[in-house]
């Protein structure tokens, strides 16, 4: 945190008076930009992007960049709203890194640039890297697993993964005859690695039902993002998946993808995510979880007053999705398919985690 605390430091007494002595006082979402982008530091993940002497030279990808991060932060539903703030705020064009008008570049160039970035999965490489580097050595009490819905824009589609078809006859077995049971996804998840699950998880457009926050049962077409977040209300994982994906499904690849970034004692998570494997997981890997039961048509079982008590932390999580719908766009994607979507929603994600990584200082510091 020490590098944290110092760069905090630079942004607030050098960096932002500076800017202000030269473009004039800034407004609240330009400096929540300005750190972000400071934070990330976009110049290590470029370098791949550069020019390599074929062809016409494109636009300056490091500009395109920011520009991207600067849309959730300030709500920009459309490219052409982000575009039409650049050439109207001389402030907010300069701090993208562009001169002057003449240097913006066209909406097919962003198109182009964005299909780059969602390809080459950027959003996703810079939000590790963030959390690995800023809070990855720092001990959390409690990681809250939880999701939410994403509309889609799109038609529903057919998933990513097939059906198995099993060979033989229809109807009822016979006694001499021995089935062999295929495994559900949840009993070979902790006996893979990461990339295996990612890989069998579905994410194509589909339609999705969920219960709310009150009981009510919700549906939607598009999409279902899956989040972890830690004390702070940091996310420190994500995954977009299909909308039909069940929570449980997605909850051992996250927890596989956050116990590489960061250290917890506690798994917090809602009665969706109560399976037996998953409580087997976290135990088996030094986390004691704290996950509320599901009765499935039975007696409910209350939680005993100490676990209900940290329990209560988990809504962490909740208001993290609230918020990146409220006050990152996430409810008004325009984009299509799984990785312009997914894209979209990480660079979201990307300002929310700058934002509360640097709320940890006041704390810390």
């Amino acid at each position: 945190m020490e590098f944290l605390s110092g760069l905090f430091n630079s942004i607030q007494n050098w960096l932002l008076p500076g800017l202000e002595d030269e473009f004039g006082e800034l407004t609240s979402k330009q400096e929540e930009f300005v750190r972000a982008v400071e934070l990330i530091n976009p110049l290590e993940f470029i370098d791949r992007y550069d020019w390599k002497g074929v062809g016409r030279k494109p636009s300056d990808r490091l500009c395109l960049l920011k520009a991207f991060i600067a849309k959730p932060i300030h709500r920009f539903t459309q490219t052409s709203m982000l575009i039409d703030a650049v050439n109207n705020s001389p402030v907010f064009r300069r701090l993208c890194g562009w001169e002057s008008r003449n240097e913006i570049p066209s909406e097919a160039t962003f198109s182009r640039a964005f299909s780059l970035f969602s390809e080459t999965e950027l959003p996703q490489r810079i939000h590790e890297a963030m959390v690995s580097k800023n809070i990855g050595r720092k001990l959390f009490g409690h990681k809250s697993t939880d999701s939410t819905s994403v509309k889609g824009r799109e038609k529903a589609c057919r998933k990513n993964t097939k059906k198995i078809k099993m060979k033989g006859k229809r109807g009822r077995p016979k006694k001499d005859i021995i089935v062999e049971k295929v495994p559900r996804r949840l009993e070979l998840q902790p006996k893979r690695a990461l990339e295996c699950n990612l890989s069998d998880l579905p994410y194509g457009c589909d339609w999705g039902v969920k219960k709310n926050s009150k009981g009510k049962t919700y549906k939607w077409r598009g999409y279902k993002l899956h989040l972890d977040c830690v004390d702070g209300d940091i996310p420190v994982s994500a995954i977009v998946t299909s909308a039909s994906v069940h929570d449980s499904q997605v909850a051992i690849p996250l927890s596989q993808m956050s116990e590489d970034r960061i250290v917890n004692l506690y798994d917090l998570m809602d009665a969706a995510y109560d399976a037996p494997e998953i409580h087997s997981y976290s135990k088996d890997h030094n986390r004691i979880p704290i996950i509320d039961h599901n009765p499935r048509k039975g007696v409910k079982k209350q939680m005993c007053p100490a676990k209900a008590i940290r329990y209560n932390e988990r809504s962490g999580a909740e208001r993290v999705n609230s918020e990146l719908k409220d006050n990152y766009a996430l409810e008004s994607l325009r984009v299509r398919g799984q990785k312009k979507v997914t894209c979209q929603i990480m660079f979201a994600v990307i300002a929310l985690t700058a934002k509360k990584i640097f709320n940890l200082l006041p704390q810390t510091v």
